[in-house]
């Protein structure tokens, strides 16, 4: 089965994990995937990730989920660059989340980073998705 927006799956599989519950979730691997996951892990927003291998011999990431004190670290991820329409933004226009609140995560030329690191390195780039 092809996947037009896989990146947008990992959310949305993050996202129904929480509302249920779980600890773990996991998702079909790939590069983008994982950056954008180290960018979570790195601003506090899981717990973290390893790669493993699904029963049918697929990569795969299994995701650590956070909560404090029974509810979500996440309370908002939104997907901002669909496949449908590209969002871009230079340094300048790159947004803030809740008034700095939350973490914008976007794909730039240095690499995939939050958007106060995109700031600090002088960048812009793909804007991926919000979280807050």
């Amino acid at each position: 089965m092809s996947m037009n927006d896989p990146l947008g799956d990992m959310l949305t599989r993050i996202r129904n994990a929480q509302m249920r519950g779980k600890s773990t979730v996991r998702t079909p691997a790939s590069k983008l995937r994982a950056w954008v996951l180290d960018v979570l892990k790195a601003e506090g927003y899981i717990r973290g990730y390893e790669a493993t291998t699904s029963a049918s011999g697929h990569a795969e990431l299994e995701i650590s989920l956070k909560y404090y004190e029974g509810t979500p670290v996440i309370r908002e991820l939104a997907r901002v660059s669909k496949p449908g329409r590209r969002v871009y933004a230079s340094v300048k226009e790159i947004p803030s989340v809740r008034n700095g609140l939350g973490v914008s995560i976007v794909s730039t030329p240095k690499g995939v980073m939050s958007d106060a690191a995109a700031r600090n390195a002088n960048v812009g780039g793909e804007v991926l998705c919000t979280v807050f």
